[in-house]
């Protein structure tokens, strides 16, 4: 299990930042040839992307690289440069269809991608939203959704407000989509830096909502969303609490478990064991 408590975005053309995130508390980097990337800077800057993920200079972070859209001149280009580089996945903005998994999974085995390169397809319109189970479901190389709440938003002409009421359709039906067919998924950037507090709430409602971490775009959101994505002490105890008593129970032949006078079934171990295989992976 890789855990994605924190995911952040790092600027292609800007080697200082390429550099600082070597010794940054991130779960993974989007080391980014898009939307932090001016049209003159992108060649040099595919260029520095793709020597820093084939550094293996990142330690135990996964280190994705985003290329830009499907729609863009630089898209092959930044493709085949990724492909080359072999980071942990190449991170495709705009994906609406599982067509456009297809031609991305076919340009990176032409590339020659090793196996190891997963796609990570960015949802973030509206028709993504409504085709996100098969975009999730088109490729086993896709293992990742990655909500882009800002572009969603703007489609939908919708204001951004506390609570995010006007994206929870769209949140709701990726989560299902990625759910469904076995894939993680990522949660959108919280856009205001300086408003940590606001921050930890869209973090907590994120991970209510079941995501398995946040984009990040700022260092200083890293603590806040790595300690909100985490397991506590409290539900570590509780869910060794819940497999003991389940096995033991298993092991006396009894039909009924509870723990702290609440019932106890199949999901619920299943569920403590999800959260221990985390806190081992975060531990790691």
């Amino acid at each position: 299990m890789n855990p994605r408590r924190s995911v952040l975005y790092m600027p292609g053309a800007n080697e200082r930042a390429l550099e600082k995130a070597k010794t940054l508390d991130a779960d993974g980097l989007i080391l980014d040839l898009e939307d932090a990337v001016a049209p003159d800077a992108k060649e040099a800057a595919r260029e520095r992307v793709c020597a820093a993920a084939s550094s293996k200079e990142y330690g135990s972070r996964e280190v994705t690289i985003r290329v830009n859209g499907l729609d863009t001149e630089w898209h092959d280009a930044d493709l085949r440069a990724a492909a080359q580089a072999g980071p942990a996945a190449i991170v495709v903005p705009k994906v609406n269809s599982a067509a456009e998994v297809h031609n991305i999974e076919r340009a990176l085995e032409l590339g020659g991608a090793p196996d190891h390169t997963k796609i990570w397809a960015m949802v973030e319109t509206p028709v993504a939203m409504l085709h996100a189970e098969e975009i999730a479901a088109a490729s086993e190389r896709l293992t990742v959704l990655v909500m882009g709440t800002n572009d969603l938003a703007k489609e939908l002409h919708a204001e951004f407000v506390p609570g995010r009421a006007p994206l929870l359709g769209g949140l709701s039906l990726a989560l299902l989509a990625a759910r469904a067919t076995g894939k993680a998924i990522l949660d959108g950037v919280y856009n205001d830096v300086k408003d940590l507090e606001g921050f930890e709430a869209e973090c907590l409602q994120g991970r209510q909502f079941g995501f398995d971490g946040k984009t990040l775009i700022h260092p200083a959101q890293l603590e806040p969303c790595n300690r909100i994505f985490a397991p506590s002490e409290e539900e570590i105890a509780r869910s060794r609490k819940i497999i003991s008593a389940f096995e033991e129970a298993q092991a006396a032949g009894q039909g009924v478990v509870t723990v702290d006078g609440r019932m106890i079934e199949n999901l619920h171990v299943e569920n403590a064991r999800r959260i221990l295989a985390l806190a081992d992976a975060i531990a790691g």
